[in-house]
């Protein structure tokens, strides 16, 4: 089943099939067991009207182009479980903090927030455009199959000590997150079996197939997430 003419990816689990619709820049949608779980909804790369209903919202931090107050608007419900960072809390009423390290079981999808945050890139302030703490990338578990959607971060120690990743969406999008040879470190450090590059912008996405020839545990899927 397509949404709108997204591309759409069908992985089997423990527990039946997952698909994951791609939306663009840092949206994502997953089906599963009947539920819908977004991360980052923006309106600039969906209709959201059209989209079906929210059971989970997840926001990886404040910035507009993840928090969309009007893509919210059209997808969540009395029932929707709204999932973000501290620095969300003034923009959306009654969803659920979590900070870094924090673990949760959302609907009975179980959901482990981590560290997103720059460690080179920075604003011409010398302040780095995701500061750590304020950030969080989330570990989805469906059946058995464990997903990380890594957020606005670079390829930090926390990051690269990820272990039982079977699908990593990892953000390359310049200059605020990962260059390509960042997100192979970290996939490499990682080793999901399956990576996604996703947020990638304007960045050439052949250069990460490149880096990772070498790697065959590692499937490299590219879709249109720019």
């Amino acid at each position: 089943m397509q949404v709108q003419g997204f591309e759409t990816d069908t992985i089997k689990t423990s527990q039946g099939d997952l698909k994951i619709t791609f939306l663009g820049h840092g949206s994502l949608l997953f089906r599963y067991e009947g539920k819908n779980v977004y991360v980052d909804p923006f309106s600039r790369v969906a209709d959201y009207s059209t989209l079906p209903k929210a059971d989970v919202i997840l926001i990886t931090h404040e910035h507009r182009d993840h928090l969309d107050p009007g893509a919210l608007a059209h997808i969540r419900t009395k029932t929707t479980s709204v999932v973000h960072t501290a620095l969300c809390e003034g923009a959306i009423q009654g969803g659920t903090t979590m900070r870094n390290g924090d673990t949760a079981v959302v609907q009975g999808l179980g959901v482990e927030a981590v560290p997103a945050y720059n460690l080179l890139h920075k604003r011409e302030s010398g302040d780095p455009f995701h500061p750590c703490g304020e950030g969080n990338g989330y570990i989805l578990t469906f059946g058995d199959l464990r997903v990380l959607v890594a957020g606005d971060t670079e390829n930090t120690l926390e990051l690269k000590a990820l272990r039982d990743i079977d699908v990593a969406f990892l953000p390359m999008n310049l200059p605020y997150t990962m260059t390509p040879e960042m997100v192979a470190d970290a996939a490499v450090a990682i080793r999901p079996k399956l990576l996604y590059p996703y947020h990638f912008g304007d960045t050439d996405t052949s250069r990460i197939v490149a880096l990772l020839r070498d790697h065959p545990e590692i499937e490299v899927r590219i879709r249109r997430l720019a």
